[in-house]
């Protein structure tokens, strides 16, 4: 985790979103991204790595009180969300039946971050890591906002 926490809703200065910025590196997080970009039937969402400058020039925007996430954030509307609120922000954007998800809005956050975080910590360990960053298919290059 980093050195500084964004705080949930935290405006994001030159974000068009919404952006995914995931881990790169983690086979898990690009798991995600991969499910997640034939399902945008409107190809609304856009990614970059975390570990990316792109990632770097956006997140440096944000007003922070605490570590960011090392795995998952959304920027949506300007804003910043994290952990299991940007994982359920994340399924509105995909085709049905995924929006259904965002029925978990009303367990609690504490316990919704709880058990987000409990797979955050393992997932290099239970999903392995890349020994690079996820690199787009030229077929999917468009929707990643760095060059790479």
């Amino acid at each position: 985790m980093g050195e500084r926490s964004p705080q949930t809703g935290a405006p994001v200065a030159g974000a068009d979103g919404p952006v995914v910025l995931f881990d790169g590196l983690c086979q898990l997080c690009s798991a995600v991204v991969q499910f997640a970009i034939p399902r945008d039937p409107r190809g609304r969402l856009r990614f970059a790595a975390l570990q990316s400058a792109t990632a770097e020039r956006l997140l440096g925007r944000v007003p922070l009180a605490g570590p960011i996430p090392d795995s998952f954030v959304l920027i949506e509307d300007g804003k910043l969300l994290v952990r299991s609120s940007a994982a359920l922000r994340l399924v509105r954007y995909l085709a049905m039946p995924w929006p259904l998800l965002t029925a978990f809005v009303v367990v609690p956050r504490p316990l919704r971050d709880w058990i987000y975080d409990a797979v955050a910590r393992r997932r290099y360990r239970w999903f392995g890591t890349r020994s690079a960053c996820f690199v787009p298919t030229p077929e999917i290059r468009d929707r990643f906002l760095d060059p790479s």
